[in-house]
């Protein structure tokens, strides 16, 4: 039996392909929506030139979250694909938190929700109704019995 291999062996470096993902995060849909707003939408057309950015942060697709380097590429972004399937996701209602709570059962839609009753006060419930079932199950076997 040989040795075994220990080249070539950098696919479970889980750091390195973390740090990239979250890199290249985007914005999402909800806070992408907050910025289609007409007050927000302003405040983004107004920005100050960012040396760091993209052509200098002056040619951003705000439906996209994305900065270009000039305005024909953002303008070719325009005409493209991924520019206009974001536009048509965007066109749905944010996902808001009160969808949130109703996906989790928290609403009233679900009867009482999450609150547990107090164990006491539902053990004696149960056992009236245990008692109000044997007294049916009496009536029904012996009519004459509980007419005295």
């Amino acid at each position: 039996m040989g040795r075994l291999r220990r080249s070539r062996t950098h696919k479970g470096i889980k750091d390195i392909s973390k740090k990239y993902r979250t890199r290249r995060r985007t914005k999402d849909l909800d806070q992408i929506q907050e910025d289609l707003k007409p007050e927000n939408r302003e405040r983004l057309a107004r920005r100050e030139e960012d040396p760091d950015l993209p052509g200098l942060g002056m040619h951003y697709c705000v439906e996209c979250s994305k900065h270009f380097i000039n305005d024909q590429s953002l303008k070719e972004h325009k005409r493209g694909k991924l520019h206009k399937r974001r536009i048509k996701l965007l066109k749905e209602p944010a996902y808001t938190l009160e969808e949130a709570e109703q996906a989790g059962g928290l609403t009233t839609d679900n009867g009482k929700g999450r609150s547990q009753p107090n164990i006491a006060s539902s053990l004696l419930q149960k056992k009236k109704e245990n008692d109000m079932r044997k007294e049916s199950m009496a009536l029904e076997q012996n009519p004459t019995t509980m007419l005295n």
